[in-house]
């Protein structure tokens, strides 16, 4: 992870106001990637679907919420990476900071890409390198193995 990948996260926060986790290198981790979604009743119900890729989270947010229906569209709008301890974060975040609002956990696992039926679970280079391209093509398929999303 590069100081400049959370530059945009940390630049919207000010942590000594918001219980959130501050930016902060990461060891190299190994195993499968990890994913979580947190439902976030910011000015709007949400919910936030973040991937583990290259020592950050790439985040979405995702205004309908997830559907346990793989037929179901939902719209996914980028927005900034978050650091890889975000993804155990539940707290309130206060009332004029970014965000504002209950945060909780409500789903998390671990994923792999799966275009064509091939998956990487156990090949963490893999994945990254695979999911790194499907991302810059701009379509990226997924199998998810969480509590509730599968």
């Amino acid at each position: 992870m590069t100081k400049r990948a959370l530059q945009k996260y940390a630049a919207k926060r000010k942590f000594t106001r918001t219980p959130e986790p501050a930016p902060k290198p990461r060891s190299r981790r190994s195993g499968p990637l990890l994913f979580v979604v947190q439902k976030h009743a910011a000015r709007r119900l949400h919910y936030d679907f973040r991937l583990e890729l290259d020592g950050v989270l790439k985040s979405w947010a995702v205004p309908k919420g997830p559907s346990l229906d793989p037929a179901d569209k939902r719209l996914a709008v980028e927005v900034e990476d978050h650091p890889y301890d975000y993804a155990s974060f539940e707290g309130f975040i206060p009332e004029k900071q970014y965000g504002a609002g209950n945060v909780i956990v409500w789903d998390c696992g671990v994923y792999s890409p799966d275009e064509d039926g091939r998956y990487a679970f156990d090949d963490r280079r893999e994945a990254e390198a695979r999911l790194r391209e499907e991302i810059a093509k701009g379509k990226l398929s997924i199998l998810l193995r969480g509590e509730k999303l599968k």
